[in-house]
């Protein structure tokens, strides 16, 4: 039985590193001013800030069913079967409409994973799908694995300015004013589901503090025994603050020396969208 990977570009994976790991990449699109755009396709990371940071109406989509049906397709014409890992449900109704194509048209050859992941950790789960079926395992071990272990990760970022959470309706105007005025930088934390408010500070120095605190917390309790068993990684993303990024995953590695760093990487479009540029993100996951 050979079993292909899908997943779609919110993993942070690349078109062109898709073909290095031997894997299909669904490019996500992105509405601006009213015309379709397609992640890592026909637009890049630059020009999405670019859009963003302007007057220009930037939003983002689903991708067509119908169109992640031809490409099962096609996949099944070499392939037994195929693990497809989208984003987390919690943050898009990708899932939820993928899932019902797979149990419609393609029981018992597609599995829609819904592990409650994204960006970083999203990444992570790709890999070790990829892992497992260099070790062997079928499609359906993989699917039970990715599903036992979903819980089994967080994310913490910090968002560097108010105005897209205020776009997005996540706060209310007033809201927003005071917080710019307070130059407030919320710590937002994604728990498997949904993008919810963790801590508030004023400082880069503070926020990051505030999430090596919040990994550490995670690390010696929630995932005390796999940590132990050197099962846990640490990663770190961004939204156009790489260098930021470089300087934390320094600071990441010397604090926790005994677990695995895995990569920087910018955060996927579908949540840039909500946070604008400067965010600074870690996440720990379990690993295959």
């Amino acid at each position: 039985m050979k079993t292909a990977i899908v997943t779609d570009s919110n993993s942070g994976i690349t078109q062109s590193e898709a073909k290095e790991l031997g894997i299909t990449v669904i490019p996500m699109p992105v509405l601006i001013d009213g015309e379709q755009y397609f992640e890592d396709i026909s637009l890049t990371q630059e020009q999405f800030y670019e859009k963003l940071q302007s007057d220009a109406q930037v939003s983002t989509s689903q991708p067509s069913a119908y169109d992640v049906g031809e490409v099962w397709k096609e996949l099944l014409k070499t392939y037994d079967r195929i693990i497809h890992i989208p984003m987390s449900s919690g943050l898009s109704e990708t899932c939820n409409t993928l899932s019902k194509l797979a149990e419609t048209e393609f029981a018992g050859q597609v599995y829609v994973i819904d592990n409650q992941r994204i960006s970083i950790t999203m990444r992570q789960s790709v890999m070790d799908a990829i892992n497992m079926i260099k070790d062997g395992k079928s499609a359906e071990e993989i699917r039970d694995w990715l599903m036992a272990t979903k819980m089994q990760s967080s994310i913490y970022i910090m968002v560097n300015t108010l105005t897209y959470l205020k776009k997005g309706g996540r706060l209310t105007p007033a809201v927003a004013m005071i917080g710019t005025l307070l130059k407030i930088k919320p710590v937002l934390q994604i728990q498997g589901f949904k993008l919810d408010q963790f801590a508030k500070v004023r400082k880069v120095a503070d926020a990051k503090t505030t999430m090596i605190k919040a990994i550490e917390t995670d690390l010696d309790k929630r995932f005390k025994d796999l940590r132990a068993k050197g099962k846990m990684t640490i990663s770190v993303a961004h939204t156009q603050n790489v260098e930021e990024a470089e300087i934390f995953a320094e600071e990441l590695k010397e604090h926790f020396p005994d677990v695995e760093f895995v990569t920087i990487n910018p955060l996927s479009l579908s949540v840039s969208c909500h946070i604008g540029p400067g965010a600074l993100a870690c996440a720990t996951t379990i690993k295959y």
